[in-house]
């Protein structure tokens, strides 16, 4: 079988395999599987009346599963290594309302842990050898991490929230219903349920540390207009709590400032909600990049980040059926990164499929040019991926999502050959 077949063959299994548990999910009772389960919004329904419970208490608690096979199945390093095929991860959220539980008005608390299995973290170290990297939610592996453990404070009516803790930048705020503060996407940013690669994540330019330990604030004065602020350790350990090297290490703080606006277009078919940031960035910590003798201080950069919905299928407000797009940009200094200039664009359509309303097709590329003084490192001047993904909601808990990724020129490296990489998604929540 020759090496175009293969790829077809791959993408048709992946299809035939998501379309499978979708007639699954219709014809349960075929399965073996209660009826009743396939309308639950979780699988935990033993447990409703805990959750019940919890919520009365203020307490909101969430667990989910994320299964990821990914091969690649042409060019890059290996077609034929093994390792990192299979990963995945699971989250546990819990969110505490102290308003309920202690009478502090305006308070909350968030923990989050995270686990992860995967001998290699993933394809691209044996197989790909992409820069960007072709799974972004796989990680070497660990059982259990408290990967953010904060507290929030609401203050102002609800229009200033200082957030102090162990946290995920990126996790961001919300602003007229839009994610924003930092780098946020509407239809970018989530690898367990949008894009897998990681310059269709987040933006790759920015140095963004891993969980750290530190404060970041929101602002909206006025309807549809925000800032925010951040600063957290800069060389933190997403496996510790962050006390060491935030008070005994050098005092190296990443600093990140935020502003965007949330503007709403009006259609036949109700409000096209958009939102439109911009940001910069402070990293002090010494730098170089990968060919440097030398290292910089004070690492600065910026970035954009825009999304727009342009049609809705339906007149209903909460209906999210239609087309959105998304456009992200990011500039870093050349003599102390290796990614010096970032684009990426895309789209996500819900409901592309009649009498598929929940399923969501997503298209994305990206590309980052490298410092050009990072030349023996990178012998190519750029590295790019496209990647389609097709989300099939088979149950209000369980999300099987096939995709398929290009990357052209993995590593820089010109001795490489084009990557093509198959994958297919399962998310379940307990």
């Amino acid at each position: 079988m020759n090496r175009r077949a293969s790829i077809s063959c791959g993408i048709a299994l992946l299809l035939s395999q998501a379309n499978l548990l979708c007639a699954q999910s219709v014809d349960s009772g075929s399965a073996g599987v209660p009826d009743d389960l396939w309308q639950s919004q979780t699988t935990a329904k033993p447990f409703s009346g805990l959750d019940e419970t919890l919520a009365n208490l203020g307490i909101v608690a969430d667990l989910s599963l994320t299964s990821i096979y990914q091969q690649n199945v042409k060019g890059g390093l290996s077609t034929h290594r093994r390792a990192g095929r299979n990963s995945g991860s699971y989250d546990m959220q819990l969110s505490a309302d102290l308003q309920e539980l202690l009478g502090i008005e305006g308070a909350i608390v968030f923990v989050h842990t995270e686990g992860w299995w995967s001998k290699s973290g993933g394809i691209d170290g044996p197989s790909v050898g992409s820069v960007f990297g072709v799974n972004a939610d796989a990680r070497p592996r660990r059982s259990a991490d408290v990967t953010e453990l904060w507290y929030e404070q609401s203050m102002l009516d609800g229009a200033f929230l200082l957030r102090v803790g162990k946290m995920d930048l990126t996790g961001g705020f919300e602003c007229s219903g839009c994610p924003v503060a930092f780098d946020t996407s509407a239809f970018s940013n989530d690898e367990t349920r949008q894009f897998l690669n990681g310059a269709l994540v987040n933006n790759p330019t920015i140095p963004f540390p891993d969980y750290a330990l530190g404060a970041a604030g929101y602002y909206n004065p006025i309807e549809g207009w925000y800032l925010a602020a951040g600063a957290v350790d800069a060389q933190n350990d997403a496996r510790e709590t962050g006390l060491r090297t935030t008070f005994h290490k050098e005092d190296y703080f990443f600093y990140i400032f935020e502003t965007g606006i949330t503007p709403v277009l009006p259609s036949s078919k109700g409000d096209l909600q958009g939102a439109y940031r911009l940001g910069l960035w402070n990293d002090p910590q010494p730098k170089g990049h990968s060919d440097a003798v030398k290292n910089y201080r004070d690492d600065v950069g910026l970035y954009l980040s825009f999304d727009q919905m342009l049609i809705k299928e339906n007149a209903v407000l909460d209906d999210s059926q239609g087309l959105g797009t998304f456009v992200r940009y990011g500039y870093a200094d050349g003599s102390r990164n290796d990614i010096t200039n970032f684009w990426s664009i895309g789209f996500q359509y819900q409901g592309i499929l009649e009498s598929r309303d929940e399923d969501i097709f997503g298209a994305g590329f990206a590309q980052g040019a490298f410092s050009n003084a990072a030349s023996t490192t990178y012998t190519q001047d750029h590295e790019s991926v496209l990647e389609l993904y097709y989300n099939v909601r088979a149950a209000p808990w369980v999300n099987i999502s096939p995709g398929i990724q290009y990357v052209a020129n993995p590593g820089g490296d010109r001795t490489a050959r084009d990557v093509v990489v198959l994958a297919l998604r399962a998310q379940m929540i307990f």
